[in-house]
């Protein structure tokens, strides 16, 4: 028994192994059997028949409890290896539905893709810019007061896309000057009109100083007559934007000054160009200059009345200006049907005057309509305004026709003909 109970413990028995177990019991069982009776056979046949009986009762008892042993052995294998094979199918569906989970998990969730260099180029230069910006409004509201545009009195709101960045009203000339060299909405404005003045300044004092001697005084005349105009623009302009915040009344006087230099600026462009444009066709030079000169004075008067220095008359103060500009269309046509096209072009300089009036035209334009602040309000607060790309497109308008008016008034001086 303690064999057999052995054996159970360590692994399963089948069926067949379990009746070859019990036939070697009963061979066994014989042979014990006959030893018996081979060494007990003088005994008498009372005491042989109760020994045998008593070893048959011993064998059978032996065989029936063996068998019963087998038997349970037999009945137990299966019913054991139903139920591990119950518990291992659990496990394997378990197992199973944890990976058909996580592969449905896993197809569900979308794979992020790999940015590629222009998306990182993008985000780094956007990271850049923002903290650019940090950087600039903490160093401006350290060391000088800026405040928002809906803080700012009537008056000085001008452009709502200007967010940030504003000067409060200063009341003193002497602090508004000391602003120019502080970093504020007006800084550009100011400074690209400033350094457009001294720039001017220079190249009249040059240019009228050398050629002072070869000159008359007709060329002298109409050469002072554009860089007058041309300096007085630029600074009534860069004084007006310096003393934009002094007060309501200082305001509105240098506003009405602005927008006579630029009348004097388109006047004064003309002069020069019609003068040499039409030489010798004296009745055509007089009529275009004294039109040219009734117009700038139409618009000097328009431009002194208070409603046209407000805010909503953006868009008729830029129109006017711009229809000043384009009555020089009239001598233009007429100049091109005299001297024919291609020596208007090549001889001329008749590309630098309509290269002229589409930086003017083009630089009126965005500052009407205020691009690039109105379309990302807050992100031009400082540089890069309307204002001063217009002013940007004055100064380099003012040197293309500088150089137009040098190699026209060189072609009449030196007698061009064109055929």
């Amino acid at each position: 028994m303690s064999d057999h109970t052995t054996v159970r413990s360590r692994r399963h028995v089948t069926p067949l192994e379990t009746e070859s177990y019990a036939n070697k019991k009963n061979e066994e069982v014989r042979k014990i059997r006959r030893n018996n009776v081979t060494n007990n056979g003088k005994t008498s046949d009372n005491g042989s028949s109760q020994s045998h009986s008593s070893n048959y009762e011993a064998d059978d008892s032996m065989l029936s409890a063996s068998n019963d042993e087998g038997t349970s052995c037999a009945e137990d294998s299966p019913i054991r290896g139903k139920k591990q094979l119950a518990k291992r199918s659990t496990s394997e569906y378990k197992r199973r539905s944890k990976k058909m989970q996580l592969a449905r998990s896993f197809s569900e969730t979308e794979i992020p893709k790999k940015p590629s260099l222009f998306t990182n180029f993008l985000e780094g230069s956007k990271h850049v810019v923002e903290e650019a910006e940090d950087f600039v409004l903490h160093m401006l509201q350290a060391s000088w007061r800026i405040v928002h545009h809906h803080t700012l009195p009537d008056w000085l709101k001008d452009n709502e896309y200007l967010v940030f960045g504003h000067r409060l009203p200063l009341n003193s000339f002497r602090a508004c000057f000391k602003s120019v060299f502080r970093i504020h909405t007006e800084t550009g404005n100011i400074w690209t009109h400033l350094l457009g003045m001294i720039a001017f300044i220079f190249i009249a004092s040059y240019t009228l100083s050398s050629r002072y001697l070869d000159w008359m005084w007709q060329d002298i005349t109409v050469h002072s007559i554009f860089f007058g105009g041309a300096i007085l623009c630029l600074t009534f302009s860069w004084v007006f934007h310096t003393v934009f915040c002094h007060s309501e009344s200082v305001n509105k006087l240098f506003s009405k000054l602005d927008y006579c230099g630029i009348a004097l600026l388109t006047v004064g462009s003309f002069v020069p160009w019609l003068y040499y444009g039409f030489y010798q066709h004296r009745t055509a030079h007089v009529v275009y200059l004294v039109s040219i000169s009734l117009l700038g004075m139409g618009c000097i008067v328009v431009s002194l009345f208070d409603k046209f220095a407000a805010s909503e008359y953006r868009p008729v103060r830029a129109g006017l200006f711009i229809a000043l500009g384009l009555t020089g269309v009239i001598p233009a046509v007429h100049f091109v049907v005299i001297e024919g096209l291609a020596c208007a072009v090549f001889e001329f300089g008749f590309l630098h005057l309509v290269t002229m009036a589409v930086l003017y035209i083009g630089g009126a334009l965005m500052y009407a309509f205020r691009i690039p602040e109105s379309i990302w309000p807050g992100k031009f607060d400082i540089w890069c305004q309307s204002h001063q790309i217009f002013h940007i497109c004055v100064n380099t308008a003012a040197l293309v026709h500088f150089r137009g008016i040098q190699i026209i008034s060189h072609a009449r001086i030196t007698g061009v003909v064109c055929d």
